[in-house]
């Protein structure tokens, strides 16, 4: 089993390079499968990809943060075969947007391993990073979406033949497992897709370590909760109530011509993480949370959701990851997901608010929370004023399924499933439903 795996290289920019820099990513952007300085297509492992300029800014003490140019990915493992793959092939690519950067080599000095390691020396750590499906594949994504198209059409030939309304549910499954196992570019299907022994182990294996941190932590932590407790309120009383600002009718084009374009979007959003070793110790505890628990409790297709509560988790995610940057100055937060930028908003505010206040609540300008979960987010206006006024443009993005949605990728995976699972009638029944 192939797990996922995200890449992320920031590089400062040289002074007075970011405009033409600007203009590459934006021709880039015109093609972002097929353009010819990084054409994604070739990359047969790459689930999203994109680029983000981070513009100048200041920090809390009014110190310059230097601008920086942001390239994520969202790849199936391994890692270092992308690397590998990005200087082989795109080589010159890299060069044309990397020389605008500080410290990349110069024309006599670019190497292959020149190239690669400038790469690598700019490779930041991520604090927590979502997975839909863990395991699900760039190539597994495409053929079952083909398995899905196959089948149907198969049906579609024969309900011409004859009316299929008399068949049971047995019996059309059974023709369509028999047309599935004909077809020699489909054999594959009725293969269930299982992660192998040796993952199961590992991920066993890091589960249980994560788990005896966890406890051993609570332990230490419980003494002292209560003075962790006052000193939450202390500073949540004292958080100042931001003004809802309202970004400018070019900003607001700006990000959105980015948008809705296909039935997926994108998120980036930068903001200064609150002044003092408090806040900075608080976010980086609850991300590695947040980053176990994406690996091994909501690693299929519902973040947050506990069935066993009742509590509706959010289904319409790819990937998401954050990043502490800047010395511990800023997060970074980028995401891939379903629908609008509305519906994603209100998806996180009904479902998850209390998730949204334990990480986002160690921002600056954040809804003024209580007891790090509760409010917050439930003042649905000014969270959404937060988010678009933290929100960046993304310059180049790209998505290997365009057409696909989360559900439609957990679909397709279920009509795979159903083709090598012993079924009753009424498992038949809610199977042949999803075709």
């Amino acid at each position: 089993m192939t797990h996922q795996v995200p890449l992320t290289i920031i590089a400062k920019i040289k002074p007075d390079r970011m405009d033409n820099l600007k203009q590459l990513l934006g021709k880039m952007n015109e093609d972002a499968e097929s353009n010819n300085i990084i054409p994604f297509v070739k990359f047969s492992q790459v689930h999203f990809a994109r680029f983000v300029i981070l513009e100048e800014s200041r920090d809390l003490d009014n110190k310059v943060i230097q601008p920086s140019i942001v390239f994520s990915s969202e790849i199936d493992a391994p890692l270092e075969g992308y690397f590998n793959d990005l200087v082989d092939v795109t080589g010159e690519g890299l060069d044309q947007i990397y020389s605008h950067c500080e410290g990349y080599p110069t024309p006599g000095e670019r190497t292959r391993q020149s190239r690669l390691a400038y790469l690598h020396a700019h490779q930041v750590e991520i604090q927590a990073f979502y997975v839909n499906t863990v395991g699900r594949t760039v190539q597994q994504i495409h053929q079952e979406a083909k398995l899905r198209d196959q089948i149907e059409d198969f049906l579609d030939r024969q309900q011409a033949k004859q009316d299929l309304s008399s068949w049971d549910g047995m019996s059309v499954r059974q023709a369509v497992r028999e047309f599935v196992k004909g077809e020699r570019s489909l054999n594959w299907a009725l293969t269930p897709a299982i992660p192998s022994f040796g993952w199961l182990v590992g991920e066993t294996i890091h589960f249980i370590s994560g788990l005896l941190i966890i406890l051993i932590g609570l332990l230490v932590f419980l003494p002292f909760s209560p003075i962790y407790a006052a000193i939450l309120r202390y500073k949540e009383e004292r958080d100042a109530q931001q003004d809802r600002v309202r970004l400018s009718s070019r900003e607001r084009g700006e990000l959105a011509i980015r948008e809705d374009h296909v039935v997926q979007n994108q998120f980036s959003a930068v903001g200064l993480i609150k002044p003092g070793w408090f806040r900075l110790t608080t976010v980086r505890v609850l991300l590695w949370l947040v980053n176990f628990t994406s690996r091994h409790i909501f690693n299929n297709g519902n973040l947050a959701g506990v069935p066993a509560l009742n509590l509706d988790g959010v289904d319409t995610i790819h990937f998401a990851r954050w990043i502490i940057i800047d010395e511990g100055r800023r997060v970074l937060f980028m995401s891939n997901y379903d629908g609008s930028l509305e519906s994603y908003m209100n998806d996180f505010i009904n479902k998850v608010a209390w998730g949204l206040n334990a990480v986002f609540s160690n921002g600056v300008g954040y809804p003024k929370t209580r007891w790090l979960i509760l409010d917050g987010a439930k003042d649905e206006q000014a969270f959404k004023a937060f988010l678009h006024r933290h929100q960046i443009v993304t310059q180049v993005w790209y998505t290997a399924y365009p057409q696909l949605t989360a559900v439609n990728l957990a679909n397709n995976a279920q009509i795979r499933a159903g083709l090598s699972k012993t079924l009753n009638q009424q498992e038949t029944e809610a199977w042949l439903r999803r075709l």
